[in-house]
């Protein structure tokens, strides 16, 4: 059965007016057409997220990562990957184990470990009690267990044993990621020599440009191997800060993402990340303990029109959310873009840029 779904299409580098039409669960084409003030862009792909609605991925709880991924379907992200903190190998070894079938379900995309290995000087929410050096013995004990379901670990590149870690990653089909590092611009060149190809939350968890120690930010941002992500809430990054940032790697080397902990859609109140209280106050969630920004309440969603209200045009806002993303994890052949033949995964906004109604593989949810 077809349906044509029409609006202001977005696709790469511009905006049509037209209609999408999906076939069962793919995109069978898209047309230029007469077509209301509905903006259609694709199913947003989120990198980096550690739960949302009250539901987290950091526990290794299947049912409680399955209520974390619906809550953000319902934001327009119609892929994603499940991100723990900084934790014992125990539970890194029972989350990946766990959280299989929601990947054979299609309910998550992968398995992002963001950390334990990660300096303690730029911990920020990390719990320090967990972080260490990074384990070759760790890491192919969790690859095997997990077949292919993790796609995602973020490594401080000063720690010892950290460059052969990443190239250890990358030789086995997994991203290596840069983030919550100390380190010096040339030892960020060197884990990107080593084969790194993102940059955890660029600007955060890392030492601040400076004209004579340029540091992670422009060792990240310059080169081009590196695709850079941002967490746009206008809490972690500055919307000119973000701007420039998108400006400087282009929309082919950023990505959006939320780093979303469970009190994202939740009231304000007091919640946990990785064994620390947070107290979340005005959208922002902070550690209790020191105050450090904790994740974020942030969904794609939102991120996407905050991208757009810094002034990145549509087609790039879309890019960042959903195409570069998609590229990251290889899934460019099935999801990230409105073209004929993808999997039919799309969001139609309205022209405020408010989620309408999301479709996931060719079916309204």
């Amino acid at each position: 059965m077809t349906e044509k779904i029409h609006g202001r299409v977005v696709r790469p580098g511009a905006v049509v007016p037209g209609f999408v039409e999906v076939d069962g669960p793919t995109i069978r084409s898209v047309e230029e057409a007469p077509a209301g003030d509905d903006i259609i862009v694709p199913g947003f792909v989120d990198l980096h997220c550690h739960g949302g609605g009250g539901h987290t991925f950091t526990r290794g709880d299947a049912g409680d990562a399955a209520q974390a991924a619906s809550f953000h379907l319902a934001h327009g992200t119609t892929t994603m990957l499940a991100s723990l903190v900084s934790s014992p190998y125990d539970l890194m070894r029972d989350a990946t184990a766990a959280y299989l079938p929601l990947i054979e379900q299609g309910a998550i995309a992968g398995i992002h470990f963001e950390g334990p290995y990660l300096s303690s000087a730029r911990c920020g929410a990390q719990n320090p009690e967990f972080l260490r050096d990074p384990s070759i013995d760790e890491l192919t004990a969790l690859l095997e267990l997990a077949g292919g379901g993790i796609r995602l670990v973020t490594v401080a590149p000063e720690l010892p044993g950290a460059l052969d870690a990443i190239r250890f990653l990358a030789g086995h089909g997994v991203t290596a990621a840069i983030g919550h590092t100390d380190a010096t611009y040339e030892q960020v060149l060197a884990g990107v020599a080593a084969g790194a190809t993102v940059g955890t939350h660029v600007f955060n968890g890392m030492p601040p440009m400076h004209h004579r120690e340029p540091g992670p930010v422009v060792a990240l941002l310059d080169s081009p191997t590196i695709i850079c992500e941002l967490v746009a809430d206008g809490i972690h990054l500055h919307d000119g800060t973000l701007r420039f940032a998108a400006h400087a790697t282009g929309p082919d080397r950023a990505v959006l993402i939320t780093d979303a902990m469970d009190a994202a859609g939740m009231p304000d109140g007091e919640y946990e990340l990785g064994g620390q209280a947070v107290v979340v106050a005005d959208r922002v969630a902070r550690l209790a303990r020191n105050g450090s920004i904790a994740g974020s309440t942030l969904t794609m969603d939102a991120a996407f029109r905050q991208a757009v209200g810094a002034g990145l045009a549509l087609p790039a806002a879309a890019a960042m959310a959903s195409t570069t993303p998609a590229r990251v994890l290889g899934l460019t052949d099935e999801v990230g873009a409105l073209a004929a033949g993808l999997r039919a995964d799309l969001v139609v906004l309205s022209p405020d840029l408010r989620v309408k109604r999301v479709m996931r593989a060719g079916a309204w949810i």
